[in-house]
């Protein structure tokens, strides 16, 4: 007859203080953040690795804490656990259907300034004890805030799909082309145009990880390599540099007008080529059960993009 295993005895305190020192690398810093005693911290974490019946951590005089493999699985899983501790406790506060409690998005930087402001709004608005916070970054940080749990959801673009995370998709971006106004082409009254036509012109890119790559591929699927006049990570200073003559520019999120911060134009040509779209996703770890303040954001978010 097969024995069934025991039930863990560890304590959820027991838990608390491993993160924080694991997260920390630092019995002291620890403590000092816990308002605890060092020994209460060391004693917590020996009775959790004794329960378990594994080494979490190594101590190490030079580097402090060092995480074994099996520390850094546990750690992983905690965090989500941790997380739905804490909405368990919140939820003895709620009323009715409401959320409480912290969420952190992480946003794509040109994605923030267009979509952002008006989701952060409805939810507040529908969920008024939530409190929002909002880390900016690109896909590469991003993806890191979510491994190390600095924020439970991310919305980005699907540049590339990394294991063990989860992307759920919420609309298409189409690249589109933006020149000056006395451009040729706008000039003739066109307002579409075909990539190969601005073979002989200037790019001003838009440079960042993964943006750049993908921008600077539609051209070469048009028979191009491009000449780029400016680079810049800046979404605002490469539509003015091209409203100042400097060169053509592709871009996929849209403004609702064409003017420029200093008071210049940039004039909007479609795209007639067959170019792929950017994917808008929001992000979030695979495998971990997401706190119900996260699901209404993920929510909200597929109602307004499915709209826009």
């Amino acid at each position: 007859m097969m024995t069934a295993p025991k039930d863990p005895s560890f304590t959820l305190v027991q838990l608390r203080y491993f993160a924080a020192a694991a997260e920390l690398g630092s019995m002291t810093a620890a403590a000092k953040t816990l308002m605890v005693s060092q020994s209460a911290v060391s004693t917590a974490i020996a009775q959790l690795e004794k329960e378990l019946g594994v080494q979490l951590l190594i101590r190490q005089h030079a580097r402090g804490l060092v995480l074994t493999t099996a520390g850094r699985n546990f750690f992983q899983e905690l965090r989500g656990f941790l997380a739905h501790s804490i909405e368990l406790a919140d939820s003895a506060a709620r009323l009715g259907n409401a959320l409480i409690g912290d969420l952190t998005i992480g946003c794509f930087s040109t994605i923030a300034p267009f979509g952002l402001p008006k989701l952060l709004g409805e939810y507040e608005q529908r969920f008024p004890q939530v409190r929002m916070n909002v880390v900016e970054g690109e896909h590469e940080s991003l993806t890191r805030l979510l491994r190390d749990g600095e924020c439970e959801l991310a919305l980005m673009y699907g540049f590339e799909r990394n294991e063990g995370i989860t992307y759920q998709p919420l609309r298409l971006a189409k690249p589109y082309v933006i020149v000056s106004p006395t451009h040729p082409v706008v000039l003739e009254g066109r307002r579409e145009a075909s990539l190969s036509e601005f073979a002989n012109d200037p790019m001003v890119l838009l440079d960042l990880p993964h943006s750049r790559e993908y921008f600077l591929s539609l051209p070469r699927r048009a028979g191009f390599t491009p000449q780029i006049r400016f680079r810049s990570t800046g979404y605002e200073t490469v539509r003015s540099l091209v409203a100042h003559g400097f060169g053509f520019s592709i871009l996929n999120q849209r403004p609702e007008h064409n003017l420029t911060y200093d008071g210049h134009e940039v004039a909007v040509l479609e795209l007639t080529d067959d170019v792929p779209a950017l994917e808008l996703v929001i992000a979030h770890l695979s495998g971990i059960r997401l706190t119900g303040r996260a699901a209404a954001f993920i929510e909200l978010c597929k109602r307004d993009f499915a709209q826009s």
